[in-house]
């Protein structure tokens, strides 16, 4: 078992000085988190792994391919591998767990 603790990740994540953290890599998964404060770009690009996307705090909306939404803290996003995908609107600094199958390289 491998147990991690949300603020002690982003205690990490923030003295890393990056938007993200990845925290666990195994063979057919990895996991991360991201977090982009109010008002901030988001610079992704279309990842080669599919990813769900749990909020954990904040409030964006997201764009998936053609699709808009808002998301919030419990909202969950399903982005398939390859598709152009951003947060923006960016009004309650967010804090996302990202998780990627297979493993992010």
């Amino acid at each position: 078992m491998k147990v991690f603790r949300l603020d002690d990740l982003d205690a990490e994540r923030a003295a890393n000085q990056g938007a993200y953290l990845r925290f666990l890599k195994e063979r057919t998964m990895s996991a991360g988190l991201y977090a982009l404060k109010a008002g901030e770009n988001d610079p992704q690009q279309p990842h080669g792994q599919d990813e769900v996307y749990l909020v954990v705090s904040g409030r964006a909306a997201i764009t998936v391919g053609e699709e808009t939404t808002t998301v919030a803290r419990g909202s969950v996003v399903y982005v398939p591998a390859g598709t152009a995908h951003r947060f923006h609107h960016i009004t309650e600094d967010l804090r996302v767990v990202v998780v990627f199958s297979p493993p992010e390289p």
